[in-house]
């Protein structure tokens, strides 16, 4: 039985809806065949900008990351800490450091800096004495600290990742064997820099080449130089953080922007000799990335 339109006036017509258009799928890189081999024993390569997995190689196994275990010590700073609260630098870092093999940033002690000039400290020269200054100006100590950072880890669904310190450096028993407990994944490692990235400050300091800090009555003079080499040999480089240890080998934590893309991603293990390894292995995914084709997206 049919209907009526009661009202329409007499002889008219009601006009049927317009169709909307079938929506166009946007254009994505889409994989075609497999990655470019690589020598690290885990890789991981991220759109950030739709979220694809366009490269994944052992990327859920843990690992040690060593010294890229210092994008998460910086993510909590910035997230718990007034930047510029100062904290001054002990008389013990230079040992710490010097006992655990580390890099540092040359921190004096007697030094009073604030934590956003430890940040440079801590993510361009790599230094593990600005990681322990920062753990303990926001935490009190850094067993407090590390806390900190594996509930993060937990609340962001990390879980191939948990850490016994903020600097990444080994801990050995008496008997000399590492101590177990600190690891992370490719794939988790690229997630939280995502994350990380999304913070003005922390896209800031990792894109930094060099930092400058002038003598004033509290401190030296600084001079500190990022420690990334992808960004001579990758131009569209964007940061983010290199790591060593005898352990994990030479692991890098990378990302780009080429042609409005974002791509982030993380080599663990690319060699244990030689440090330009993780670099030449991470441009060679970064180029394969970038090059790959634009398809709609289905």
């Amino acid at each position: 039985m049919g209907t009526t339109n009661t009202h329409a006036a007499p002889g008219t017509v009601t006009p049927s809806p317009t169709p909307e258009p079938t929506p166009i799928p946007p254009s994505v890189l889409t994989v075609m065949g497999g990655a470019p081999p690589i020598n690290a024993k885990a890789a991981y390569l991220l759109d950030t900008d739709t979220g694809n997995v366009l490269d994944d190689q052992n990327a859920e196994q843990p690992l040690p990351m060593a010294s890229t275990t210092k994008i998460m010590t910086a993510l909590v700073v910035i997230e718990a800490a007034n930047l510029k609260k100062e904290a001054t630098v002990s008389p013990d870092i230079p040992q710490y450091v010097l006992q655990h093999n580390g890099s540092n940033a040359k921190l004096v002690p007697g030094d009073t800096l604030t934590v956003n000039d430890l940040l440079y400290a801590l993510m361009l020269p790599s230094g593990d004495d600005a990681a322990i200054v920062l753990a303990r100006a926001v935490a009190g100590n850094s067993d407090a600290f590390v806390g900190m950072m594996n509930r993060f880890a937990l609340r962001h669904h990390l879980f191939q990742t948990h850490f016994i310190n903020p600097d990444g450096l080994t801990y050995y028993n008496a008997n000399g064997n590492p101590l177990p407990g600190h690891y992370s994944s490719a794939r988790d490692l690229a997630r939280l820099t995502t994350y990380a990235l999304s913070n003005p400050l922390f896209a800031k300091i990792v894109s930094t080449r060099q930092y400058d800090l002038a003598w004033s009555p509290k401190h030296g003079a600084y001079h500190w130089s990022n420690t990334n080499d992808l960004f001579n040999l990758y131009p569209a480089t964007t940061g983010v953080k290199t790591g060593f240890t005898n352990e994990a080998g030479y692991c890098l934590v990378f990302s780009a922007t080429r042609n409005h893309h974002h791509l982030v991603g993380t080599v663990l293990f690319s060699s244990d000799t030689d440090t330009n390894q993780r670099f030449r292995d991470a441009k060679t995914l970064l180029e394969w990335g970038f090059g790959l084709p634009m398809l709609p997206a289905y």
